[in-house]
């Protein structure tokens, strides 16, 4: 099976790419590369490099290469940028996403799977929240996960796509862009290799539900094209959360990566970490439920905090 990958340079649609290819099937990416990279790729994945904002061009990739099922990642992913450039984070996340579902339907895809969010639509959780969980998205970047997710019922009611939503918690592991304000492991990992100080917002008992990488990719596979445990997707959208149940606040976070380090690194000593001001709008506590995807995608995370938190450490110590 061919599966178009969009954002599939990038920090999370890489790993998906290199998921799909491990279970057999064809990958195609396309991506902008305004954060991602085609070194993260495979030399013999075609890539493409499209804003997919541009109708035509995303039309003309879907007429070049036929997929078969579509893996939607791309996006404006930043919730502070969507608060400053609400606009551009529409075009990007509800046109963008439009002109993806328009070409898939034109050329016979028959299935789409998207990048939801699990915090940005729940709001201040402290107990694992459901996918039933009542959605307050506060700012425009969960307003536009959660427009994406009606457009997407739209297409499955009206066309007969299979399409699902998939809600991550706070995804973190290998490849991930150190420099954005999204990527808190990586921040702190590239930062106390270095011997640079890190800096904790406000109080640092912010709670966040931390998935790895390898478990979003694998949750993709899942629902794109089946998955070892079963599960088994009906005709429709779905929506199933990506994360853990395990809520970690950035002080144990920022302890975790100091071991991760200290483990790697030993000759090293990386500083305590400082406390600065609070950001406007951080959740206090966000932590969602991965049951129903046991059930409904023979799916649930794997990787270990603390292991994932230090294979990532070791990723960056081998890649800087």
């Amino acid at each position: 099976m061919k599966i178009l990958v969009t954002g599939g340079a990038g920090f999370i649609g890489s790993h998906i790419v290199d998921g799909l290819i491990a279970a057999g099937h064809t990958a195609v990416a396309i991506d902008d590369l305004s954060s991602g990279f085609r070194e993260n790729l495979p030399a013999d994945v075609p890539l493409h490099v499209v804003d997919i904002r541009d109708a035509d061009a995303v039309a003309k990739v879907f007429e070049l290469e036929r997929p078969d099922r579509v893996c939607h990642q791309a996006a404006q992913m930043s919730v502070s940028r969507s608060v400053r450039e609400p606009v551009f984070d529409a075009e990007t996340n509800i046109v963008g996403l439009l002109n993806v579902c328009e070409a898939a339907r034109s050329h016979g895809v028959d299935r789409i799977t998207f990048a939801s969010s699990g915090g940005a639509l729940y709001g201040d959780v402290t107990e694992p929240a459901d996918e039933d969980h009542a959605q307050l998205p506060i700012a425009p970047y969960g307003i536009t996960k959660k427009a994406g997710e009606d457009y997407l019922r739209f297409y499955a009611l009206q066309y007969g796509l299979t399409t699902v939503a998939l809600r991550y918690s706070n995804v973190y592991g290998p490849r991930q862009n150190p420099h954005g304000e999204a990527g808190v492991v990586a921040i702190f990992a590239k930062n106390l290799l270095a011997e640079q100080p890190i800096t904790v917002n406000g109080d640092g008992k912010y709670v966040r539900d931390y998935v790895h990488v390898s478990d979003v990719a694998a949750a993709n596979v899942a629902a794109l094209v089946g998955s070892q445990t079963g599960g088994d997707l009906s005709e429709g959208f779905s929506a199933f959360n990506v994360g853990t149940a395990v809520g970690k606040d950035v002080n144990e976070l920022a302890e975790s990566v100091i071991q991760g380090v200290k483990a790697t690194r030993p000759g090293l000593s990386p500083p305590a970490p400082t406390h600065g001001p609070a950001r406007d709008g951080d959740l206090r506590s966000s932590i969602i439920s991965p049951a129903k995807g046991k059930t409904g995608l023979g799916w649930e995370p794997r990787v270990a905090f603390d292991d994932g938190i230090r294979g990532t450490v070791e990723w960056f110590a081998e890649n800087a």
